[in-house]
């Protein structure tokens, strides 16, 4: 019987979207792990708003830009945004340069800093749209992943109720992959055992 050859390199199994050094970079090391610190939570809020009608990997070259145009995703500082600071936005071509989407960020933060004061944290309010942990899936392939769920469709009502802007239930959901609220790495891929 011979013995297996250890000199060949084992073969790394992602989520197929993972195509290329960005996405597999984000893939390996951000998106699925569980988040519970507010500013962070914060950021991929901003950060999915923004990538409506988009790419992921438009925003992930962005992400670096967004940090410094927003104050490091500073709720209390991007709240009191006034007129001249979203002229400097709108002018800004590190970042994505729409009008709503900067007007949303600004009305977030607000709405954000609210929801903060009412359950004391954004990670208490947020992650109840699981029952405080995340959901794990056993998706084979990426067809099978929805575009939302129930729990986003409530997630983008209440959210909505509460005064946030860019934040539909496809949305939602893609924040909710983000930030590990849901674990929909593929069963194939080597981070879904890892984050599970």
């Amino acid at each position: 019987m011979k013995a297996e050859d250890s000199s060949k390199p084992s073969v790394v199994r992602r989520c197929e979207w993972a195509t290329n050094d960005l996405l597999i970079r984000y893939h390996d090391k951000d998106w699925g792990v569980p988040v519970h610190d507010d500013r962070l939570l914060f950021a991929f809020l901003i950060l999915e708003g923004a990538q409506a009608g988009l790419s992921w990997e438009t925003i992930l070259k962005k992400r670096w830009a967004y940090r410094l145009a927003f104050d490091f995703f500073d709720a209390t500082a991007i709240a009191r945004y006034d007129k001249k600071k979203v002229r400097q936005l709108l002018a800004n071509p590190s970042i994505v340069r729409n009008r709503l989407k900067i007007a949303a960020a600004i009305q977030n933060a607000k709405a954000f800093l609210a929801v903060q004061n009412e359950f004391g944290s954004f990670d208490s309010y947020i992650w109840q749209f699981v029952g405080g942990k995340p959901k794990v899936n056993a998706w084979r392939s990426l067809k099978q992943i929805p575009a939302k769920t129930p729990e986003s469709d409530a997630m983008s009502k209440d959210l909505r109720r509460r005064g946030f802007k860019f934040v539909g239930p496809t949305i939602c959901y893609a924040f909710m992959q983000a930030t590990g609220m849901v674990n929909d790495h593929s069963v194939r891929c080597f981070r879904h055992a890892q984050i599970r």
